[in-house]
């Protein structure tokens, strides 16, 4: 007989260790392959653990347990076939009988020989360690086809949609809104298992359903996975949209759109049919009062926002900017500059070309804390925070200290438009050096920005107000922003941070400066 070892596996880029929830078999059980033998948790989701032989279970360690990853947490002993068969599965024999007399389950000997697929959440991203299930397009035991889209995924970059690895029949391994750790186990499809009377009967009621909703619905054409995972946030119903798209289809724009007004009116026509003893209610109940689920992406956003305030020192600094000179030079340029570049010429790129000079002259806010080490970067990939419906999301423009005005101007506005439709994917999301917000659009007057993780440090603008200042010992009127900046005060301190701050007010100021890299 041989024993096979099974360890706690690696379950994310910065997990080190599990707590066993429970076991889900016995000590001295008969386990198959792939059977699931327990449940793990860590500090940022649960996951199960899957035999990984089939034997006789041995247990190492008992549920509450805390196990280092790559520790040993049982083991299977295999050659054990005669064991497992006096020990409970004498049942299964008799299953000949049952068939001979009932032909109906003739299938099932396809389903035994079928080929399991695990399906993994696949490496999305350096810096991304979870994802949350936003919406399963496909049904647990459905019948799926190699590359068809079975659900979509979330995590607090973007949105993407996972292909089936395999034809066959779908398993859900997890439920929708379940945060799962990369490389954890989402789907199993089992290949070659898809009876043909199974396919067809969910053809025909699938068929039947869309006939019996079609004359009272709107969505006849369908819905998109991601306007259907924004109608059940908002709690509205698919018959309730009408969609635009090709064939009727409700799009993410529809869903975005919708809102809940047709619902209460529908409902108030039997209410009309009701006693009069309940008007008196309704009208005592004249407060509305609704409940929305949160979004996985916004429940994301959530965590790592007070993850970041609970790990790291943070501090806000602040100065004020006079906005004249840099007003002044785009009321000149502006024209002649859209004309040749054909983009217009904004405080994003003043201020995107200001901070790659001050992070060159103090490179710790440009930084960032790798454990005990202090990773220094000699580019500047600066992250502009983008606001958009369903969040706010941080794509990045790539070596901006290489990069023109005009560049600049068109990489903000291509990737502030990818990002309001839904559109940026995961490698313009990651790995940016310093982030630059601007609350201002909003309205904003001053603000303490959090920063991005796991970066040390964001700039915070905001509006541009008309205020009395003192300039060489008269009292004038100009344009005045506040300027904020957050940093890490383990990484960089408050000389440095006050500095950069100054840096930044000196160039945009006296605009020249860059002209001449001073």
């Amino acid at each position: 007989m041989a024993e096979i070892e099974i360890k706690v596996p690696p379950v994310g880029e910065s997990i080190t260790e599990v707590t066993i929830g429970s076991w889900f078999k016995k000590e001295g059980d008969f386990v198959k392959l792939d059977e699931v033998i327990c449940g793990l948790d860590s500090d940022k989701a649960t996951f199960e653990l899957a035999a990984e032989s089939e034997g006789i279970l041995h247990i190492k360690a008992q549920e509450g347990d805390t196990i280092a990853i790559g520790d040993v947490i049982a083991t299977i002993e295999t050659g054990s076939a005669a064991k497992a068969e006096s020990a409970g599965e004498p049942e299964k024999k008799e299953a000949p009988a049952a068939a001979e007399s009932t032909p109906a389950p003739a299938p099932a000997p396809a389903q035994g020989s079928a080929n399991v697929v695990e399906m993994k959440v696949p490496v999305v991203g350096e810096s991304i360690s979870e994802v949350t299930i936003a919406s399963w397009t496909k049904k647990d035991g459905d019948t799926v086809q190699l590359d068809e889209i079975i659900c979509e995924l979330e995590s607090d970059k973007a949105t993407f949609e996972l292909p089936a690895e395999a034809s066959g029949i779908l398993r859900h391994a997890a439920a929708q809104g379940d945060t799962l750790a990369i490389g954890e186990v989402i789907a199993r499809i089992e290949a070659g298992a898809a009876p043909a009377q199974t396919s067809i009967q969910k053809a025909a009621d699938s068929s039947a359903a869309t006939v019996k909703s079609a004359p009272e619905s709107h969505a006849a054409g369908g819905v998109t996975p991601l306007a259907a995972n924004i109608l059940a946030e908002k709690g509205i119903s698919p018959s309730e949209v009408k969609g635009t798209g090709a064939g009727g289809k409700i799009t993410r724009d529809d869903a975005l759109n919708a809102s809940k007004t047709t619902a209460p009116a529908a409902a108030a026509q039997p209410a009309a049919a009701t006693p009069t003893a309940a008007q008196p209610a309704a009208q005592a109940d004249a407060r509305g009062q609704r409940r929305e689920k949160m979004s996985a992406l916004r429940r994301t956003i959530a965590r790592r926002l007070v993850s970041v305030k609970n790990e790291t020192a943070m501090l806000t600094t602040f100065n004020e900017v006079d906005m004249k000179p840099i007003m002044d030079l785009r009321n000149k340029f502006k024209d002649k500059f859209k004309e040749k570049y054909e983009v217009g010429l904004g405080f994003m790129s003043f201020f995107t070309k200001a901070a790659t000079v001050a992070l060159r002259d103090f490179p710790a806010v440009n930084a960032y804390i790798d454990g005990d080490d202090i990773l220094y970067n000699d580019f500047c990939d600066v992250s502009i925070a983008v606001s958009t419906p369903r969040g706010l999301v941080v794509p990045v423009i790539r070596s901006a200290e290489k990069l023109s005005f005009a560049e600049i101007e068109k990489e903000i506005i291509r990737l502030a438009t990818r990002a309001r439709d839904g559109k940026l994917g995961i490698d313009e999301m990651t790995g940016g050096t310093f982030t630059i917000t601007n609350g201002g659009v909003f309205g904003s007057m001053l603000s303490t920005p959090i920063i991005n993780a796991p970066q040390s440090a964001i700039l915070g603008m905001h509006n541009i107000v008309e205020r009395p200042v003192v300039v060489n010992g008269e009292i004038v009127i100009r344009p005045v922003m506040y300027v904020a900046l957050s940093y890490d005060h383990r990484i960089i301190d408050g000389k440095d941070s006050v500095s950069f701050l100054v840096r930044i007010k000196q160039i945009l100021e006296d605009p020249a400066r860059l002209l001449f890299d001073l």
